[in-house]
């Protein structure tokens, strides 16, 4: 084997070894961001803000909690009381989230609904914060923070959507 050939053999190997890294360090996240941030051309009423227009447009604890990802203290909200019927929807986009005929008191003290009126107006990720693992919640066409998801919730679903009652505006029915 001459040197040119060998040359060549080391230099495909490495091209094979970083591609195979690279697909194992980028490979599932890239995908992962693509669908969970979709397009214009995918999602038409797509809503995004820079973090100024959203500070004009939302209070200090809506903007903490929706575009910061925080959590309001429980009992703190009217909705997690709130016993009228109609639709949830997201503070920011105003997008229908969840209804009254899913919500349930859960003793949290935060609004809890087994069921989103639609899989596709919300988006689950996983939150690795505060030392615990758990599944964020947010609106699919802002991608506004809205709470977590648990498995405790009661049938049919078994699942307990588990919101800020800042991120949601009721409207009655």
């Amino acid at each position: 084997m001459n040197r040119q050939s060998i040359f060549q053999s080391i230099a495909g190997l490495l091209l094979i070894g970083s591609t195979a890294l690279a697909l194992a360090a980028f490979g599932p996240t890239s995908h992962r961001n693509v669908i969970e941030k979709p397009s214009l051309r995918a999602n038409p009423r797509r809503v995004e803000k820079t973090e100024a227009e959203w500070k004009k447009i939302l209070t200090p604890d809506q903007f903490a909690v929706t575009r910061k990802q925080g959590t309001e203290r429980p009992y703190s909200s009217p909705l997690a009381s709130n016993h009228e019927h109609g639709t949830y929807r997201c503070i920011c986009c105003h997008e229908p989230l969840f209804s009254s005929d899913t919500k349930f008191e859960s003793g949290t003290g935060w609004p809890s609904f087994y069921t989103p009126l639609h899989k596709n107006v919300i988006k689950d990720l996983t939150d690795a914060s505060h030392g615990m693992v758990r599944t964020e919640v947010q609106c699919a066409v802002c991608d506004a923070h809205l709470g977590h998801v648990f498995e405790d919730g009661p049938a049919p679903t078994g699942l307990r959507y588990c919101m800020n009652g800042v991120a949601l505006e009721f409207i009655k029915k």
